[in-house]
């Protein structure tokens, strides 16, 4: 008798978080360097990886 299993991953998740922490380290960067061009850069980074991280989402939802 035959049986079938799906198998499923957590990759989604996983990659969601990966970009979550990164976004979040963007965040605290544009925090910390509030008048200089570092803070332009955190604020592009936690962007860039936020949107990622909802591609993320998007593409390994169950």
């Amino acid at each position: 008798m035959a049986t079938q299993s799906e198998t499923t991953t957590d990759k989604g998740v996983g990659l969601t978080l990966a970009l979550s922490v990164l976004a979040v380290i963007g965040a605290v960067l544009m925090i910390v360097g509030a008048p200089d061009i570092e803070a332009a850069w955190g604020f592009a980074a936690a962007v860039l990886f936020s949107s990622l991280a909802v591609v993320a989402i998007h593409l390994y939802w169950d």
